[in-house]
């Protein structure tokens, strides 16, 4: 049994000149807030604007960050929330801040300049970074509660530091060598 298309419309109109208007239903107009949009409506909406704007480099970091988002919830089987894409772009940096290491000592700084160009991209899209004083302040905290006195506590450290710091922008091994600093000096 065949399905027959939807003629009907909204005073006389079709579905289709539904679609290709331009024109507001019933006068009322959407406005959206950048405040309130989810990340991924915001790279959509950026991605259209960088498209306008014929911003090439913009455009393919975009697209990855876009791509990346898709892939993790096809693995996840689900939609990502606002925290979860933060961390698909946190591990995004990541991989470009191993690329720059490596492509500088390759002596390819091109190919460096172009992954840091990258990582200011992804990086408008997290939250502001943890200050090094900030993570020494969580660390001295952390192993006062826990009470650390040697190296042998550095994996229950690091565990509570990233949990307190989860959902912000922090450096796991800024973080690392930080607690190893602290728990030396015991």
């Amino acid at each position: 049994m065949l399905c027959q298309p939807y003629l009907g419309g909204i005073g006389g109109t079709t579905a289709k000149q539904l679609f290709l208007s331009r024109a507001p239903i019933a006068n009322q107009t959407l406005f959206i807030q950048r405040d309130d949009m989810r990340l991924r409506d915001r790279i959509n909406e950026d991605l259209t604007a960088a498209m306008k704007a014929r911003q090439a480099e913009r455009l393919s970091v975009l697209r990855m960050m876009k791509s990346a988002v898709k892939n993790k919830e096809i693995e996840i089987r689900a939609e990502l929330d606002d925290g979860q894409c933060m961390q698909v772009f946190s591990t995004l940096i990541k991989q470009r801040r191993d690329s720059v290491e490596q492509f500088t000592r390759g002596g390819r700084s091109d190919l460096a300049d172009k992954e840091a160009a990258e990582i200011k991209i992804i990086e408008q899209y997290l939250p502001a970074g943890v200050t090094d004083e900030q993570i020494m302040e969580m660390v001295d905290q952390v192993v006062r509660e826990t009470g650390a006195t040697s190296a042998k506590d550095l994996g229950r450290v690091m565990k509570e530091c990233m949990a307190r710091f989860a959902g912000k922008l922090v450096d796991g091994k800024k973080v690392n060598s930080l607690v190893k600093s602290r728990l030396e000096t015991q």
